[in-house]
């Protein structure tokens, strides 16, 4: 799988950011473009589910809820008895690593399209539900010691995070309008490529900035956020290969699985784990595997996801 055309604005922005351009972005661009790309998968997703409903789609579903359940476990005790992280610091940044990247997610759809490759069109409600699972297992897994916070507090707080309500919004909105969503095509589907190139080129220039945050962490921090999505992605692989997925779809469930949260998880830790230090999950997140997935993990999954559908 070559590389896309809108990797090379990550770049840009990257090497941007690393010469010490001036380049700058408004204020709330980059939120604004988040918002775009939420409700555009949700959308997407909700309508291929109203032409595709059926009891499979919905056991796959559960399965996939129980994946994002699973991952934050196999990263927490990683950071707590190998990086000796504090609980609060373990279980926010493993929130991270279970949940997924809505902008990792665009560029592997991105790259699927222009390959021409199938993939379950419906797959946009697994992105939406693996949104949430890894953020109630660290909020436990950070007060099932203390339990200072009850759980219809942090479960509100969840359902109430801005990009769950967006993605599960687009995703209904989609379903109940259908075919009205081609009034949308001209906003939502003709221009997203176009803005996810916007988007990266603004990634690319945060990435940059987040490595100067690596300090005495930095070589522990670099290792988890490099090695962490090759394992949760092997699984994620195996996982999508054992419930039957298309080759697209083994290859789109790795790279969510190997992706990590910089949008919807940060937010909402700030508010569920307070004492945690946040600036770990960030840097990690979007400093280091955020990078490593755009630029190097994509044609490792791709050929993993080759050799799982056993077309490779």
């Amino acid at each position: 799988m070559q590389l896309d055309i809108i990797v090379l604005f990550f770049i840009l922005g990257f090497l941007a950011r690393l010469i010490g351009s001036g380049l700058k972005m408004p204020d709330g661009f980059n939120h604004g473009i988040s918002i775009f790309l939420m409700l555009a998968i949700g959308l997407k997703g909700g309508s291929a589910l109203a032409e595709n409903l059926s009891g499979s789609i919905f056991v796959k579903a559960s399965l996939f809820i129980l994946l994002g359940l699973v991952l934050p476990l196999i990263v927490f005790p990683i950071l707590r008895w190998i990086g000796n992280f504090k609980p609060s610091d373990a279980a926010s940044i493993s929130a991270h690593y279970g949940s997924v990247s809505i902008g990792t997610y665009a560029v592997a759809v991105a790259l699927l399209e222009s390959q021409q490759v199938d993939y379950e069109s419906y797959f946009p409600l697994f992105v939406v539900l693996l949104e949430f699972p890894a953020m109630f297992v660290a909020v436990y897994l950070a007060n099932k010691d203390t339990k200072t916070i009850p759980f219809q507090q942090w479960f509100k707080h969840i359902l109430k995070n801005e990009s769950i309500v967006l993605l599960f919004g687009g995703l209904l909105i989609g379903f109940i309008a259908n075919e009205q969503t081609s009034k949308l095509t001209p906003m939502f589907s003709d221009l997203f490529s176009g803005i996810l190139a916007l988007f990266l080129l603004c990634m690319g220039m945060d990435a940059a900035a987040k490595i100067n945050a690596l300090k005495q962490d930095g070589p522990f921090l670099l290792a988890l956020g490099t090695l962490v999505p090759l394992v949760n992605g092997f699984i994620g692989g195996l996982f999508a290969t054992a419930i039957g997925l298309t080759t697209g779809g083994i290859f789109l469930t790795i790279v969510l699985s190997a992706s990590a949260s910089y949008i919807a998880v940060p937010i909402a830790m700030r508010s569920l784990i307070p004492d945690a230090n946040h600036s770990y999950g960030m840097t990690t997140s979007l400093g280091i595997t955020f990078p490593f997935n755009i630029l190097a993990g994509m044609p490792v999954y791709w050929l993993f996801a080759l050799w799982l559908s056993g077309t490779l």
